[in-house]
């Protein structure tokens, strides 16, 4: 037999027979495919157990095996625990015994390991094996105990957040003694942002009172009230932190924040001061790249919708757009495409403004408008970077869209999105753009328009009663209205936010068919367009809300509110 295609741990399990070489081969590769190590793949699909892997490293490589039982994480010096290296070599240090440090790791043959961490800490190093599924479960509840304990944290407790780069400029002008307050504050009102979900946050200064909100499921709510003399402290603190001008109060700034809030965990916060009559309003937008779910069946689609948005990404070529207001998810419906889409046979460029969520494997651009750095910039240079799939964060005029549009027809797949109230007046808008109705009927396959919707909370949520007449008003069509259903409205828990919790997507997905390239090539208008959409099947948004009513997931008040 010969091993001459893999090595190392795979090249061993072959010759010792555990597992046929071909199938080892396919292993590795898929291993290879899906970025984590081939120990982590043989377990996790069941090739072999965790305890039998273990047990054949130990009697092959001569590494004593650690007694799970033995290993207390509360015991681990806390400056060996450092989370890049944890990470990248899926590898933990347990203890120092004799000037050695010992690690943990599952794969006896990982040596860029051990040179890793004994370079790191300036130390010898050896290694102990332990079984995968324990390390995993190890590695998982040490990195995340911080994280954990935000949950536990209280404003008046909190000293500091890692703040990127932080300088003293606050400390020059108003004297860091001070402000030490303000700072601890601050601090906490992000923290408690970040533990209740919001998404943005709004600090507000009037005549004889000073306003935080947070917006929380697409709702703002009032959150403190603090002194109003504070008010320019607060901005000068925020200010700093987002490395803004804290002498020009006279003119709106933008600027950006990254939070370090645990050993997993970092926070982006894009942030916009306004000056008003009483003062700067600073509000922030958390940008929460962990928080976003990228899996497509937790988005709210249903089965047909999310066939026709599969088959769309599935397409070589052709223009897919997301559209809906500020703050609708078109962001994470657009990456949850991508991060389908991202294989290593694949050039992924995006332009976006701001980059929201990093994805490894997809070359994102940040816009730079000051720098001359466009949208229709960026596509045009990625047009000569040999690409496959191009993503715009947003086509705002004629040229970006002529690109787009261009890239679409030459064998390129391009995602995007616009501003508009339906997928049909989504065509609509580019006729008026500027776009010429051949480029539109020939380039554009699929529009999703879509909202968000608050989410009832499973626990309190509490039978609604409605008449059938009343049913018929709001949109429910009668063979519904005759099978029966049930609906439900929000009551309020400890649990929840006014009876809801999180949100879910309600989608308007159109795909471009003869029919409605027929309408924009004969100057068609949005009604007409929508109208033989939804006779080719389309739900419209207020359709796709209401099945959200009778799966119990969300309430018609809600419904109504959204659409």
């Amino acid at each position: 037999m010969t091993t001459h295609n893999i090595s190392g741990l795979a090249s061993s399990l072959a010759t010792r027979g555990l597992l046929p070489l071909d199938k080892l081969q396919q292993i590795t590769t898929s291993a290879a495919n899906a970025k984590i190590s081939l120990v982590s793949y043989l377990v996790e699909n069941s090739f072999i157990s965790s305890l039998e892997l273990a047990q054949f490293c130990e009697a092959e490589y001569g590494i004593p095996l650690l007694d799970s039982d033995t290993l207390e994480l509360d015991n681990i010096p806390e400056k060996f625990i450092n989370q890049k290296l944890i990470e990248k070599h899926h590898a933990l240090p347990v203890y120092v015994q004799q000037k050695t440090l010992y690690i943990a790791m599952s794969d006896p043959t990982n040596v860029g390991a051990l040179e890793d961490f004994g370079f790191s800490f300036s130390m010898h190093t050896e290694a102990l094996l332990v079984e995968e599924d324990f390390l995993k479960e190890a590695i998982d509840k040490l990195l995340e105990s911080d994280e954990d304990s935000l949950d536990d944290m209280d404003m008046g407790d909190i000293d500091d957040i890692e703040v990127d780069e932080a300088d003293s400029r606050l400390d020059e002008a108003q004297g860091v003694d001070d402000d030490a307050p303000i700072v601890k504050y601050i601090n906490g009102i992000l923290i408690d942002a970040v533990r209740k979900g919001a998404s943005d946050l709004h600090f507000e200064p009037y005549e004889k009172k000073y306003r935080i909100r947070f917006r929380i499921d697409g709702i703002l709510k009032e959150m403190a009230t603090p002194p109003v003399n504070l008010a320019n402290r607060f901005s000068a603190r925020l200010k700093v932190m987002s490395k803004l001008d804290i002498a020009e109060r006279r003119l709106p700034q933008d600027g950006r924040i990254k939070l370090k809030i645990s050993a997993k965990r970092s926070i982006d916060l894009r942030v916009s001061t306004l000056p008003t009559m009483w003062g700067e309003k600073i509000v922030m937008r958390i940008l929460d790249s962990s928080a976003a779910a990228l899996n497509i069946d937790k988005l709210g689609y249903s089965d047909e919708q999310k066939a026709k948005y599969l088959a769309a990404l599935d397409k070589p070529q052709g223009m897919i757009l997301i559209t809906g207001p500020t703050g609708s998810g078109k962001t994470v419906s657009l990456y949850t495409g991508l991060n389908i889409l991202n294989t290593v046979e694949r050039n992924i460029s995006t332009a976006e403004d701001p980059v929201e969520i990093n994805l490894t494997g997809i070359n994102q651009v940040q816009i730079n408008l000051k720098a001359g750095l466009t949208f229709a910039s960026a596509l045009r240079s990625f047009l000569r970077q040999d690409p496959d799939i191009v993503m715009v964060g947003e086509i705002r005029d004629l040229e970006t869209a002529e690109i787009g549009i261009k890239a679409a027809q030459t064998g390129h797949l391009v995602l995007s999105t616009l501003h508009t109230n339906s997928a049909a007046e989504t065509l609509t808008r580019l006729l008026n753009m500027g776009v010429p109705a051949f480029n539109i009927a020939s380039s554009v396959s699929l529009i999703i328009a879509q909202r968000l919707a608050r989410r009832l909370c499973p626990e309190c949520k509490e039978e609604d009663n409605y008449s059938d007449t009343e049913l018929k008003t709001i949109g429910f069509n009668a063979s519904d209205i005759e099978k029966g259903f049930t609906i439900y409205k929000p009551v309020g828990c400890k649990l929840c936010s006014d009876g809801y919790k999180g949100r879910v997507g309600i989608y308007e997905v159109m795909v471009m068919t003869d029919n409605i390239g027929h309408i924009i090539l004969n100057d068609g208008n949005a009604m007409q367009i929508a109208s033989v959409a939804e006779a080719e099947g389309m739900y419209t948004l207020r359709q796709s809300a209401l099945h959200k009513a009778i799966e119990g997931v969300t309430s018609l008040k809600e419904v109504t509110r959204v659409t």
